[in-house]
């Protein structure tokens, strides 16, 4: 009997990845036992439609999408869940599912707990990513605060590639707050200092490495497969990750706003 093919990964990349750059170093050329083959990495939108498509036509393995957010991009799923839902009426029927986004708020608060845990005693910790949009950007102060109240370090700090504040102006900030050593760790799938090395800056590394970025996409898939096999995609509630997210909305008398919360489709996983 032939052994069942491994299941085929496609990684849906957003803001936290450079739009799928930073994760290109996690696609694998030739697959390795049973594990799931990561098959390229992509942008939300055609991007990772095309790469979709040219999954399913590799082979008759089942096609899994992870969307790429550690917690601060619910428009990157809904985006991915968007870019899929005509496939999986089409030739990816029965064959493509979504899984659950890599990771959520509390695990980057857990991530970047563990990733300052490099830093000495007395250093500032300068939590770092690519500036994205008003709201992503004030949950990752929102996550810095939560580092800082249940880590060990008294100075936990944000910085913006490309926004502000600036990596120079958060390292400002913490000498100014009285930090003599700054350790950088990254709130993304880049590095810690994307412009470079900043003087008086230590950098802290990536924010996981590549094996638990392979665990944790690994369960993911194992958990898609296992709802897909019981006739559930993941790409309806998909389609509802940016409800909440935003601006707060209000409907007035006599307005007809519908949000879909079926409960029929249950969509659980398990956090790895």
């Amino acid at each position: 009997m032939t052994a069942p093919q491994p299941a085929v990964v496609v990684l849906a990349g957003g803001h936290e990845s450079g739009g799928g750059r930073d994760l290109a170093a996690l696609v694998q050329g030739e697959p390795a036992g049973h594990a799931p083959v990561v098959l390229a990495a992509a942008a939300a939108g055609r991007p990772l439609a095309e790469a979709v498509r040219s999954a399913l036509a590799a082979g008759d393995a089942p096609v899994c999408v992870v969307p790429m957010t550690l917690g601060r991009d619910p428009k990157l799923v809904a985006d991915t869940a968007r870019a899929l839902r005509w496939l999986a009426t089409g030739e990816g029927r029965g064959r493509l599912a979504l899984t659950a986004p890599f990771g959520a708020a509390e695990h980057l608060i857990g991530w970047l707990r563990a990733a300052a845990a490099s830093a000495g005693n007395g250093d500032a910790v300068l939590v770092t990513a690519p500036a994205a949009g008003p709201f992503e950007d004030a949950e990752l102060f929102r996550i810095a605060r939560l580092v800082r109240q249940y880590g060990r370090h008294r100075l936990v700090e944000v910085a913006l590639a490309g926004g502000d504040p600036s990596p120079a102006e958060g390292a400002e900030r913490c000498r100014l707050l009285g930090a003599e050593r700054i350790t950088a760790v990254p709130a993304s799938f880049g590095p810690a200092l994307p412009a470079g090395p900043l003087e008086g800056v230590r950098d802290g590394g990536p924010l996981l490495r590549p094996s638990a970025i392979g665990g944790v996409i690994a369960a993911r898939t194992a958990a898609a497969l296992h709802l897909l096999g019981h006739g559930e995609d993941g790409i309806r509630a998909g389609l509802d990750a940016e409800h909440g997210h935003g601006y707060a909305h209000s409907h007035g008398p006599g307005e007809n706003h519908h949000h879909s919360h079926s409960s029929n489709h249950p969509h659980t996983h398990t956090p790895h």
